[in-house]
């Protein structure tokens, strides 16, 4: 019987209910890997009330979190970031010290995330990163990101291109995978509702057209989420015959500018509501039965091509992210949102993408990642050399 100071300890950090839905299928195998001890760290908005408190999910699947690290999430200012940041990096420290994890995986690019990758650096644990490589142009995750690249050991990134990037950066080749994206892997896992079954669950009814809206701020532009939703919203009062389903947006400044511009609108209308967090299933269910994905979330890349469905992507939040031909950008004016949405609707232009190839892989990355884990020295990670690329 394998002893337990043989087991590689893997510490996971959560801080989202997104972030944690990619996530999910890896837990489980990580979970389920004998050479391996899962410790999962829950922290973000997994411990707001506003946010729907989705620690408890995590939980109910019956996983075991190691630890909670409230960051004291109140404002969305820079002030109150800061503040947040500061107080989540020495408990992030003092859990780490604490549990000795061999390995850090982190996946991503919030600030919740960056704090976690900074304690790790500080207490010499080596970091596996997902998802890095990738450009989000008009956001402060695309600094944290790369920041978070450059103080990992382990890469795996969702396309070549992206591989490519980080290894610009000066990280080791030998130490970057190629894997796909963790969302084509859960939506492959996942037992999806029946339409009725999902509309019970909702306590809503699909009219004629259903499309779901997540939008999220741009963060590098100040003061722009109010006049681009309210752009988003001209263009959504247009449409008849309509359920509109509306995702809360991220924890992030000017977040609740959208929080609130969203809960003034569907108080006004039928058939448009709004979830705290409707978690992975029922969120694929939708993605499923929807006619179109609207807004600015990385979701509409990485997921709805998998569900051959059109993805109105607006403004610049996503610009540099490779995309899927059933990705229609838009600028964020009315006009612009409109032409969208009628092109999105139109049955013919439908029929146009159900050959549609995800640029994000057919599946299969968690495992790829599992593989990669149980051949590496973890001790062996730490002392990093400067990949030079040469010119």
């Amino acid at each position: 019987m394998t002893k337990i100071s043989k087991f590689k300890k893997i510490c996971v950090v959560t801080g989202s209910r997104a972030e944690y839905g990619l996530l999910k299928n890896l837990l489980f195998l990580i979970k389920k890997e004998k050479l391996f001890k899962l410790q999962l760290l829950v922290t973000g908005t997994h411990l707001s009330n506003k946010h729907g408190l989705t620690f408890k999910n995590i939980i109910k699947d019956q996983f075991n979190i190691k630890n909670k690290i409230d960051l004291k999430l109140k404002k969305d200012d820079s002030s109150s970031l800061a503040k947040s940041m500061s107080h989540g990096l020495s408990k992030f420290v003092k859990s780490f010290e604490k549990n000795k994890p061999n390995l850090i995986i982190l996946l991503g690019d919030r600030y919740e995330i960056f704090i976690s990758c900074i304690a790790a650096t500080l207490c010499r644990i080596p970091i596996a990163h997902i998802h890095g490589g990738e450009i989000t142009k008009s956001l402060l995750d695309e600094a944290f990101r790369h920041s978070i690249s450059k103080m990992s050991h382990l890469h795996f990134t969702a396309t070549d291109i992206y591989r490519k990037r980080v290894i610009q950066m000066g990280e080791m080749p030998k130490n970057v995978y190629c894997v796909g994206g963790l969302g084509v892997d859960n939506i492959n896992f996942s037992d999806l509702y029946t339409k009725s079954e999902l509309e019970k669950k909702l306590r809503i009814k699909f009219l004629k057209n259903t499309i779901i809206v997540t939008y999220h701020p741009e963060t590098l532009k100040k003061n722009s989420s109010s006049s681009n939703l309210k752009n988003l919203f001209s263009a959504l009062k247009k449409l008849k015959g309509t359920t509109i389903i509306f995702t809360m947006p991220n924890f992030d400044i000017e977040s609740n500018v959208i929080y609130n511009l969203i809960k003034k609108f569907i108080s006004k209308r039928k058939n448009c509501y709004l979830f705290k967090s409707l978690g992975q299933k029922k969120y694929f269910s939708c993605c499923k039965y929807s006619n179109f994905m609207i807004g600015n979330s990385s979701s509409g890349l990485l997921e709805m091509p998998t569900f051959k469905k059109f993805s109105i992507n607006i403004g610049e939040r996503q610009t540099g992210r490779i995309k899927a031909k059933s990705v229609i950008d838009c600028n964020s004016n009315t006009k612009s949102i409109m032409k969208a949405i009628n092109f999105a609707l139109e049955p013919a232009n439908q029929k146009k993408i159900k050959d549609v190839v995800n640029p994000y892989g057919k599946g299969g990355a968690s495992k790829k990642i599992i593989n990669v884990l149980k051949s590496k020295n973890f001790k062996k990670l730490i002392l990093k050399e400067f990949f030079n690329i040469r010119f």
